[in-house]
Protein backbone atom coordinates (compact mmCIF):
# COMPACT_ATOMS: atom_id res chain seq x y z
CA UNK A 1 0.00 0.00 0.00
CA UNK A 2 1.20 3.20 -1.22
CA UNK A 3 2.09 6.05 1.66
CA UNK A 4 1.07 9.15 1.82
CA UNK A 5 1.94 12.48 -1.08
CA UNK A 6 4.11 15.17 -0.54
CA UNK A 7 0.88 17.07 -1.02
CA UNK A 8 -1.22 15.07 1.91
CA UNK A 9 1.82 15.23 3.91
CA UNK A 10 1.98 19.28 3.32
CA UNK A 11 -1.68 19.37 4.95
CA UNK A 12 -1.62 17.83 7.81
CA UNK A 13 1.55 19.68 8.32
CA UNK A 14 -0.08 22.98 7.76
CA UNK A 15 -3.27 21.58 9.85
CA UNK A 16 -0.91 21.03 12.78
CA UNK A 17 0.80 24.09 12.55
CA UNK A 18 -2.96 26.43 13.64
CA UNK A 19 -2.33 28.33 17.27
CA UNK A 20 -2.40 26.30 20.31
CA UNK A 21 -6.00 26.18 22.30
CA UNK A 22 -6.49 29.23 24.60
CA UNK A 23 -5.85 28.21 28.52
CA UNK A 24 -8.48 28.50 31.03
CA UNK A 25 -8.24 31.15 33.74
CA UNK A 26 -8.23 29.88 36.86
CA UNK A 27 -10.42 31.27 39.19
CA UNK A 28 -9.14 32.86 42.62
CA UNK A 29 -9.73 30.57 45.31
CA UNK A 30 -12.23 31.61 48.14
CA UNK A 31 -9.45 31.96 50.44
CA UNK A 32 -7.32 33.85 48.30
CA UNK A 33 -10.31 36.43 48.35
CA UNK A 34 -10.70 35.99 52.23
CA UNK A 35 -7.01 37.23 52.27
CA UNK A 36 -7.50 40.03 49.89
CA UNK A 37 -11.21 41.42 51.35
CA UNK A 38 -9.01 41.25 55.15
CA UNK A 39 -6.07 43.02 53.77
CA UNK A 40 -8.21 45.74 52.23
CA UNK A 41 -10.20 46.69 55.54
CA UNK A 42 -6.80 46.44 57.43
CA UNK A 43 -5.37 49.07 55.18
CA UNK A 44 -8.56 50.78 55.47
CA UNK A 45 -8.85 50.78 59.01
CA UNK A 46 -5.33 51.79 59.17
CA UNK A 47 -5.76 54.74 57.23
CA UNK A 48 -8.44 56.09 58.93
CA UNK A 49 -6.58 55.41 62.40
CA UNK A 50 -3.61 56.79 60.97
CA UNK A 51 -5.88 60.98 59.15
CA UNK A 52 -8.00 60.80 62.53
CA UNK A 53 -6.65 58.83 65.66
CA UNK A 54 -3.25 59.22 65.14
CA UNK A 55 -1.07 62.02 66.96
CA UNK A 56 1.53 61.84 63.58
CA UNK A 57 -1.33 64.22 61.35
CA UNK A 58 -2.66 66.18 63.99
CA UNK A 59 -2.64 70.33 63.84
CA UNK A 60 0.72 71.67 65.85
CA UNK A 61 1.36 75.13 64.41
CA UNK A 62 -0.05 77.44 62.21
CA UNK A 63 1.64 79.47 59.65
CA UNK A 64 0.66 83.03 58.70
CA UNK A 65 2.15 84.67 55.12
CA UNK A 66 1.16 87.90 53.18
CA UNK A 67 0.72 90.51 56.18
CA UNK A 68 1.14 93.71 55.58
CA UNK A 69 -0.37 95.74 58.43
CA UNK A 70 -2.22 92.71 60.27
CA UNK A 71 0.58 90.83 62.74
CA UNK A 72 0.65 87.36 61.84
CA UNK A 73 -0.43 86.90 65.84
CA UNK A 74 -3.74 89.31 64.89
CA UNK A 75 -4.42 86.65 61.99
CA UNK A 76 -4.11 83.19 64.09
CA UNK A 77 -6.65 84.99 66.80
CA UNK A 78 -9.10 85.62 64.35
CA UNK A 79 -8.78 82.35 62.75
CA UNK A 80 -9.57 80.03 65.77
CA UNK A 81 -7.48 77.36 64.14
CA UNK A 82 -8.04 74.13 66.32
CA UNK A 83 -4.82 72.94 67.06
CA UNK A 84 -4.50 69.41 68.35
CA UNK A 85 -6.61 68.46 66.64
CA UNK A 86 -7.24 65.83 63.07
CA UNK A 87 -5.69 67.87 60.61
CA UNK A 88 -7.97 65.99 58.06
CA UNK A 89 -11.23 67.21 60.24
CA UNK A 90 -10.04 71.48 59.99
CA UNK A 91 -12.74 73.20 58.09
CA UNK A 92 -10.66 75.42 56.13
CA UNK A 93 -13.98 77.48 54.46
CA UNK A 94 -15.27 77.80 58.15
CA UNK A 95 -11.18 79.70 59.12
CA UNK A 96 -11.89 81.59 55.71
CA UNK A 97 -15.33 83.02 57.15
CA UNK A 98 -14.35 83.81 59.94
CA UNK A 99 -11.00 85.60 58.76
CA UNK A 100 -13.86 87.71 56.52
CA UNK A 101 -15.95 88.52 59.35
CA UNK A 102 -13.61 89.17 62.43
CA UNK A 103 -10.68 90.99 59.80
CA UNK A 104 -12.35 93.30 57.13
CA UNK A 105 -8.91 94.57 55.99
CA UNK A 106 -8.11 91.17 54.45
CA UNK A 107 -9.57 90.40 51.27
CA UNK A 108 -8.61 87.00 50.47
CA UNK A 109 -7.42 83.97 52.13
CA UNK A 110 -6.23 80.65 50.75
CA UNK A 111 -6.74 77.86 54.04
CA UNK A 112 -4.34 75.26 53.06
CA UNK A 113 -3.10 71.91 54.98
CA UNK A 114 0.46 71.37 55.38
CA UNK A 115 1.09 67.72 55.69
CA UNK A 116 1.37 66.10 58.47
CA UNK A 117 0.98 69.31 60.94
CA UNK A 118 0.41 72.38 59.87
CA UNK A 119 -2.39 75.16 58.42
CA UNK A 120 -1.01 77.63 56.26
CA UNK A 121 -2.96 81.05 56.18
CA UNK A 122 -2.13 82.98 53.11
CA UNK A 123 -3.33 86.29 53.37
CA UNK A 124 -4.60 89.30 50.72
CA UNK A 125 -4.84 92.50 52.29
CA UNK A 126 -7.32 95.10 50.93
CA UNK A 127 -4.83 98.45 49.82
CA UNK A 128 -6.67 101.80 50.28
CA UNK A 129 -7.07 104.18 47.20
CA UNK A 130 -8.91 106.75 48.78
CA UNK A 131 -9.64 107.44 52.73
CA UNK A 132 -12.65 109.43 54.63
CA UNK A 133 -12.09 111.70 57.29
CA UNK A 134 -14.17 110.84 60.30
CA UNK A 135 -13.93 113.02 63.40
CA UNK A 136 -10.43 112.54 64.13
CA UNK A 137 -9.97 109.45 62.49
CA UNK A 138 -10.00 108.15 58.79
CA UNK A 139 -11.62 105.60 57.00
CA UNK A 140 -9.88 103.37 54.29
CA UNK A 141 -11.81 102.50 51.22
CA UNK A 142 -10.04 99.86 48.87
CA UNK A 143 -10.24 99.78 44.76
CA UNK A 144 -13.86 98.22 45.69
CA UNK A 145 -15.22 101.15 47.28
CA UNK A 146 -15.58 98.84 50.39
CA UNK A 147 -14.60 101.02 53.35
CA UNK A 148 -12.34 98.21 55.62
CA UNK A 149 -10.52 100.16 58.13
CA UNK A 150 -10.56 102.71 60.60
CA UNK A 151 -7.13 104.37 61.13
CA UNK A 152 -5.87 107.10 63.61
CA UNK A 153 -3.71 108.39 60.75
CA UNK A 154 -3.60 108.69 56.93
CA UNK A 155 -1.99 106.34 55.02
CA UNK A 156 0.72 108.54 53.13
CA UNK A 157 0.18 108.88 49.46
CA UNK A 158 -3.25 107.80 49.62
CA UNK A 159 -5.72 110.78 48.08
CA UNK A 160 -8.58 112.17 50.83
CA UNK A 161 -12.34 111.37 49.69
CA UNK A 162 -14.17 114.29 50.35
CA UNK A 163 -18.13 113.72 49.89
CA UNK A 164 -19.77 116.98 49.10
CA UNK A 165 -23.38 115.86 47.86
CA UNK A 166 -26.16 118.08 49.21
CA UNK A 167 -29.56 116.84 49.99
CA UNK A 168 -31.04 119.92 48.61
CA UNK A 169 -29.75 122.51 45.48
CA UNK A 170 -28.52 120.36 42.70
CA UNK A 171 -26.41 117.66 43.86
CA UNK A 172 -29.70 116.36 45.18
CA UNK A 173 -31.20 114.56 42.33
CA UNK A 174 -27.71 112.43 41.95
CA UNK A 175 -27.44 111.79 45.57
CA UNK A 176 -31.22 110.62 44.95
CA UNK A 177 -30.25 108.61 42.51
CA UNK A 178 -27.27 106.90 43.30
CA UNK A 179 -26.76 106.95 46.74
CA UNK A 180 -23.67 107.60 48.45
CA UNK A 181 -22.11 103.82 47.98
CA UNK A 182 -22.88 104.66 44.72
CA UNK A 183 -21.12 108.28 44.53
CA UNK A 184 -18.20 106.61 46.72
CA UNK A 185 -17.63 103.73 43.79
CA UNK A 186 -17.70 106.35 41.04
CA UNK A 187 -14.25 108.21 43.17
CA UNK A 188 -12.70 105.14 43.08
CA UNK A 189 -12.84 104.52 39.46
CA UNK A 190 -11.64 108.24 38.96
CA UNK A 191 -8.59 107.69 41.35
CA UNK A 192 -8.15 104.73 39.56
CA UNK A 193 -7.88 106.28 36.38
CA UNK A 194 -5.71 109.01 37.48
CA UNK A 195 -2.34 109.05 35.32
CA UNK A 196 0.81 108.18 37.62
CA UNK A 197 2.41 111.55 37.22
CA UNK A 198 -0.57 113.04 38.91
CA UNK A 199 -2.19 110.43 41.47
CA UNK A 200 1.39 111.10 43.37
CA UNK A 201 0.26 114.40 43.47
CA UNK A 202 -3.58 113.85 44.26
CA UNK A 203 -3.99 115.28 47.74
CA UNK A 204 -8.33 114.91 47.43
CA UNK A 205 -11.02 113.74 45.01
CA UNK A 206 -13.81 115.42 46.16
CA UNK A 207 -17.65 114.27 44.97
CA UNK A 208 -20.27 116.78 44.65
CA UNK A 209 -22.71 114.86 42.19
CA UNK A 210 -22.28 111.74 39.67
CA UNK A 211 -21.20 113.65 36.95
CA UNK A 212 -19.16 116.65 38.89
CA UNK A 213 -15.62 114.43 40.33
CA UNK A 214 -12.48 116.68 40.58
CA UNK A 215 -8.94 116.58 41.92
CA UNK A 216 -6.90 118.53 44.28
CA UNK A 217 -3.59 118.44 43.98
CA UNK A 218 -0.83 119.21 46.42
CA UNK A 219 0.34 122.78 44.78
CA UNK A 220 -2.91 123.92 44.40
CA UNK A 221 -4.06 123.02 40.87
CA UNK A 222 -7.33 121.82 40.31
CA UNK A 223 -8.82 119.49 37.66
CA UNK A 224 -12.43 119.05 36.98
CA UNK A 225 -12.93 115.27 35.89
CA UNK A 226 -16.72 114.70 35.64
CA UNK A 227 -17.97 111.40 35.87
CA UNK A 228 -15.49 108.17 35.89
CA UNK A 229 -17.18 107.49 32.33
CA UNK A 230 -13.85 107.77 29.71
CA UNK A 231 -11.41 107.14 32.45
CA UNK A 232 -8.34 106.02 30.41
CA UNK A 233 -9.79 109.12 27.68
CA UNK A 234 -9.40 111.65 30.25
CA UNK A 235 -6.08 110.30 31.60
CA UNK A 236 -4.38 110.46 28.10
CA UNK A 237 -6.29 113.73 27.64
CA UNK A 238 -5.10 115.49 31.35
CA UNK A 239 -1.47 114.04 30.36
CA UNK A 240 -0.93 116.46 27.06
CA UNK A 241 -3.09 118.99 28.56
CA UNK A 242 -0.87 119.51 31.09
CA UNK A 243 2.44 119.10 29.19
CA UNK A 244 0.80 122.02 26.90
CA UNK A 245 0.05 124.29 29.28
CA UNK A 246 2.26 123.45 32.25
CA UNK A 247 1.57 127.06 34.09
CA UNK A 248 -2.64 126.25 34.12
CA UNK A 249 -3.72 126.40 37.74
CA UNK A 250 -7.29 124.13 36.21
CA UNK A 251 -7.49 121.41 33.86
CA UNK A 252 -11.10 120.42 32.85
CA UNK A 253 -11.14 117.34 31.06
CA UNK A 254 -14.67 116.25 32.26
CA UNK A 255 -15.27 116.14 28.19
CA UNK A 256 -12.05 114.33 26.78
CA UNK A 257 -12.52 115.52 23.20
CA UNK A 258 -12.84 119.38 24.29
CA UNK A 259 -10.74 119.13 26.78
CA UNK A 260 -9.45 123.14 28.28
CA UNK A 261 -6.89 124.73 30.98
CA UNK A 262 -7.09 128.32 32.85
CA UNK A 263 -5.12 129.99 35.44
CA UNK A 264 -1.81 130.82 35.15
Amino acid sequence: MAGPTTAERGERQQESSGPPPARRLRRPRPRTIIILAVALVLLGAGAVWLLYGSQWTRVEHVSVSGTQVLTPEQVREAAQVPVGAPLISVDTDAIETRLARKLPRIDTVDVVRSWPHGIGLKVVERTPVLVVQKGRNFVEVDDEGVRFATVSQAPKGVPALELAPSSSGSSAPSLRRFGEDRLVREAVSVADAIPAAVARRTEAVKVRSFDDISLELGDGRTVSWGSGEKGSAKARTLTALMKAAPDARHFDVSVPTAPASSGS
